[in-house]
């Protein structure tokens, strides 16, 4: 790893699940990153504002509502006027397959669904950001 990344995990509106985002959260502090998990019902301006307040280099969504092709839009949408398009978007969650293009096509770096592995995540987050490090280095 380049360096610490900071991590925002969040779960965007009226979903109560978050076995999910605490497992990940916990996965991605054990293989270091610093992690700050934002808790359940948040709005997409509380989400990007603990992105701006965090300094966060990427935000993780976790979305089982179904919701997502509501939220993620308009959380992409937070972001870019806040001018944090540098922020890598990763989802996880319930995201059927038809939706996952979508998806990627509005900028979100990458989609991980149930049954990805924690270290699988781990490994193409720190890749990512690294990659993204070099690049802007």
């Amino acid at each position: 790893m380049e360096r610490h990344y900071r991590v925002v995990v969040a779960k965007p509106g009226l979903d109560g699940h978050d076995r999910g985002a605490k497992v990940i959260a916990r996965a991605l502090r054990d293989a270091g990153f610093e992690v700050i998990y934002t808790g359940l019902h948040q709005t997409p301006e509380q989400i990007v504002q603990a992105v701006v307040q965090e300094d966060a280099d990427v935000l993780g969504l976790s979305l089982l509502s179904g919701a997502h092709m509501t939220l993620v839009p308009k959380i992409l949408k937070e972001l870019e006027d806040a001018s944090l398009e540098d922020v890598v978007v990763v989802v996880g969650g319930i995201i059927p397959d038809q939706d996952i293009e979508p998806l990627v096509a509005m900028g979100v770096a990458k989609i991980f669904t149930p049954g990805a592995s924690l270290p699988v995540i781990a490994s193409w987050l720190e890749e990512a950001l690294d990659a993204r490090e070099r690049a802007n280095g």
